[in-house]
């Protein structure tokens, strides 16, 4: 079990450079959260309903982070800050990084797969700040969806989605490595959408216009000819 808190404190400090030690991670809320939750979660496992209620009310308040007894959580998540509402049937992976102010909402429960109605999160997945993720809808492994970024719709793996409604945008590989984007969002100008569609533009114009110096190279011997 010791060996369990070390690698996930361990983990946590990997993905946040201001934690200097493993004593300043066990003060941070999103660590205090998840013990609460893991606690929350055995109960709710056991039909203790009212006892799991309590203890992630308990948590709530200590933390600021709602995490529903219900909600299934691999192993090293991190929820940075906090201030994050997580639903009944969200479903979490392992190495997970949420950041503040978070929701994975849940929707009308008419319209969930036999009762799903939160979102699953796979692997590696990291949500930025102030992101709603809503619905039954499935975030792929090692996708990233950026600050303030509204999501109803599923994700493909090792995408970066910004935007109202999120869409997919390239990761500029120069200012980041492809395993790790803090608060999921890219910062770099080549990955707004508009430059990144204006880019697809001039690289089209670029292609006609080689294109046509070809064919005048072709075609220029053949006019000589005829004209001679």
């Amino acid at each position: 079990m010791a060996s369990s808190l070390i690698d996930y404190l361990d983990s946590v400090k990997a993905r946040d450079p201001a934690a200097r030690s493993r004593w300043e991670v066990l003060l941070y809320p999103g660590v205090w959260a998840l013990a609460f939750h893991r606690v929350a979660h055995w109960l709710y496992g056991g039909k203790l309903y009212f006892l799991a209620r309590f203890v992630n009310h308990v948590g709530r308040g200590l933390t600021a982070i709602d995490i529903h007894p219900g909600a299934k959580i691999g192993r090293n998540f991190f929820i940075d800050h906090g201030f994050t509402v997580i639903g009944e049937t969200a479903e979490i992976g392992d190495d997970v990084t949420i950041y503040q102010c978070v929701t994975l909402g849940g929707t009308n429960p008419t319209t969930g797969i036999g009762g799903k109605r939160h979102p699953t999160l796979h692997d590696r997945v990291v949500i930025g700040s102030g992101a709603q993720v809503l619905g039954p809808i499935e975030v792929g492994e090692g996708a990233r969806v950026g600050a303030n970024s509204v999501v109803t719709r599923d994700v493909i793996a090792n995408t970066t989605m910004v935007g109202i409604p999120a869409k997919p945008v390239p990761v500029d590989a120069i200012h980041y490595s492809p395993g790790f984007v803090p608060y999921g969002t890219p910062c770099g100008e080549d990955v707004d959408p508009q430059r990144a569609k204006l880019c697809e533009l001039e690289a089209e114009i670029a292609a006609l216009r080689k294109d046509i110096a070809e064919l005048r190279v072709i075609t220029q011997p053949a006019q000589q000819a005829k004209s001679a």
